[in-house]
């Protein structure tokens, strides 16, 4: 487990292979968000495409931002995000899913799958 400042904490489930994302560049991810429980509340995978975001450029909560940061493409990470860098208003919750309280910690599961522009070998 690597633990930053931050609060957040983070473990690699699968070590990437391909580049890590210059801050400010486009990436291409999937992930499950789920409360500390467990239950998912949102889910990529489930929309059937992967989620487009600008990693550092504040578009996605604070610990998801954060922990993409040191990804490699190819790599799957689980984000332990502290309520202080997740949703500070909460979530409504979507039907049969559990709703996020303010400020409540929350764990995402992310598979960095590609940064549009740079090669692997780059």
């Amino acid at each position: 487990m690597v633990n930053l400042p931050s609060g957040l904490q983070y473990k690699d489930i699968k070590e990437g292979t391909g580049p890590v994302p210059p801050v400010g560049f486009q990436v291409v991810a999937n992930y499950v968000a789920m409360v500390p429980n467990g239950k998912i509340f949102d889910n990529s995978l489930e929309k059937g495409r992967p989620y487009d975001v600008r990693v550092g450029a504040g578009q996605v909560i604070p610990g998801l931002d954060e922990g993409m940061k040191s990804m490699k493409v190819g790599g799957i990470r689980r984000l332990y995000i502290p309520g202080n860098l997740a949703f500070p208003k909460g979530l409504s919750s979507g039907p049969g899913r559990p709703r996020v309280p303010p400020k409540s910690p929350v764990v995402f599961d992310v598979q960095l799958v590609l940064i549009p522009g740079l090669d692997a070998d780059e």
